[in-house]
């Protein structure tokens, strides 16, 4: 499969546009140099719909496309229940977190950990998460990312992870967030087109009538691979254990993600006013309904595809995270290059905001912690600085991190998982238990870790998502006795709610009532 003449033109068309507006939206006005504020948070003035597609735009990535339609092909529609429980998460992070966040006008997570554990709660979750974006979550877009334009262009795998991590710098390092979260805007829309086109080609591709008879026809044929909840026996019960995907860990997981992780929740804090950002999540929230359908649904597709010798099945059975890339070559001339740039968007957007947030926690939480009395200007370049390296750091270690493992996706998933506990229960504990303390807090961080890998090695048949789960619940009432048995905090430490209000409108009333509807009607057909 190769690109022609006008995919070219059009990829070349989409980058020249992406590089222009990201400059545009950069500039300051005259006689006005740019702030940390300004680099790191857009100048606290994103409106809602900037903010909800910028969301889906960072979430959307190589580890979504390419790792959900893997696991689309391996396992099916199971898969979906990290899109379509997060939209709840993200309800529930707008109307309860979100208050709390900007009532203290933070730039970084570990600055409210600072705030209410102290600097030594900061430190150690300021170098853990700087390691955890860069080794983790950079590589894991980069690799996954690196195997899609390889596999349709030819190009190699490393100079295609060179690429993308080259054209990611280019249009984000100059302007800082704003540029990053206004060009998402584009990324999006370009996003949700390509991708429905896979979706529609490889449907019209099966032994049906068109696209919708195709659907039908993989429903009927695959009945296994459209059940949300797996039985015991069932491929991929290992890491989707049945019911306990709804009772049990994977709650912790989307919790830490979208309610305490920086390089999503820092458009958040980069709202106009609470009331933007609490509108711009119930719309991340409602555009995660589509996701399933633009990742998973092709993969499942694939299985039949590969079957009818359509799909080069050998390639699949060896490694399902390739089964994006080769469904591109279902898209004819012209679409494929826009497939191609709704592939480049989801990759470079979310490089660009974790390179943003490596950037904003290594400056803002460390290094000016360090140097606390430099200027402005001196902090930006610091910044843009941190994310170069960080990106160069993230293209060395992505082949011996993650080119040896079945599913990067799943990978991802299981790597976050050894910290995601401790994660959520100093923030949850800090926001509502006033006893909390730094005690508490290092208790159920660093016990997070400490049961993961014990249970890892003792239970080594657990499914991860239940050990997730026990280790939670394990830690929370660790921490909370330890904070008892220890001194209390200080009164300015811990967070006074009565002077929050938690009240959201009508707007995010009703969107949250439609999303729910919608999830549990899924989950009623689905189940």
């Amino acid at each position: 499969m190769t690109l022609e003449t006008i995919d070219i033109v059009i990829i070349a068309g989409y980058a020249l546009a992406l590089l222009g507006i990201a400059l545009s939206v950069s500039r300051e006005p005259a006689g006005h140099a740019k702030n940390t504020e300004d680099y790191f948070l857009a100048g606290r003035a994103l409106p809602w719909w900037a903010i909800g597609a910028s969301l889906i735009a960072s979430n959307i990535s190589a580890e979504q496309i390419i790792g959900q339609s893997g696991e689309g092909f391996a396992i099916g529609i199971a898969i979906a229940a990290y899109e379509w429980q997060a939209a709840i998460v993200l309800l529930i992070v707008a109307k309860y977190f979100l208050p709390i966040f900007l009532k203290r006008r933070i730039y970084t997570m570990p600055q409210f950990l600072e705030q209410r554990y102290g600097s030594g709660v900061k430190n150690l979750m300021s170098v853990f998460w700087v390691f955890l974006y860069t080794a983790v979550n950079l590589t894991a877009v980069l690799w996954l990312g690196g195997l899609a334009v390889d596999t349709l262009t030819g190009w190699g795998v490393m100079p295609s992870m060179m690429a993308l991590a080259g054209f990611a710098a280019l249009y984000s390092l100059y302007g800082g967030l704003k540029a990053v979260a206004l060009t998402d805007i584009i990324q999006v829309v370009i996003l949700i087109i390509g991708g429905l086109a896979i979706t529609w080609f490889a449907l019209d591709a099966l032994p049906a009538e068109g696209a919708i008879g195709g659907f039908g026809y993989l429903m009927q044929e695959m009945p296994g691979h459209f059940e949300m909840i797996l039985d015991e026996g069932d491929k991929g019960y290992d890491k989707l254990p049945g019911i306990w995907t709804l009772l049990g860990g994977l709650w912790v997981l989307h919790f830490s993600y979208w309610g305490f992780n920086q390089y999503i929740i820092q458009r958040a804090l980069g709202a106009e006013n609470l009331g933007e950002a609490q509108k711009g999540l119930a719309f991340a929230a409602f555009l995660k309904l589509l996701v399933p359908f633009i990742v998973v649904i092709p993969g499942i597709a694939a299985v039949i595809l590969a079957q009818q010798g359509l799909l080069d099945s050998a390639a699949l059975a060896e490694k399902s995270d390739r089964t994006y890339g080769q469904l591109m070559g279902f898209a004819p001339a012209g679409l494929r290059g826009l497939v191609f740039a709704a592939l480049i968007a989801a990759i470079v957007s979310s490089l660009a905001s974790m390179m943003n947030s490596i950037s904003t926690i290594f400056t803002m939480d460390l290094y000016r912690s360090a140097r606390p009395n430099e200027a402005e200007q001196h902090y930006v370049t610091v910044g843009r600085i941190t994310a170069f390296a960080a990106m160069a750091l993230a293209l060395v270690l992505a082949r011996p991190f993650l080119g040896g493992f079945e599913s990067a996706f799943q990978t991802v998933q299981e790597y976050t998982g050894y910290i995601a506990p401790g994660i959520v229960i100093v923030f949850v504990l800090g926001f509502f238990d006033k006893r909390a303390n730094t005690a508490g807090a290092f208790t159920a961080l660093i016990g997070s870790i400490v049961m993961n890998f014990a249970l890892a090695q003792l239970a080594a048949d657990m499914p991860f998502v239940i050990r997730i789960w026990i280790v939670f619940l394990v830690a929370l009432g660790a921490a909370f006795v330890v904070s008892r048995l220890t001194p209390a905090p200080d009164a300015e430490r811990t967070v006074d709610l009565g002077d929050i209000g938690f009240a959201t409108s009508m707007l995010f009333n009703t969107l949250a009532t439609i999303t729910a509807a919608i999830l549990v009607g899924l989950y009623v057909i689905l189940w």
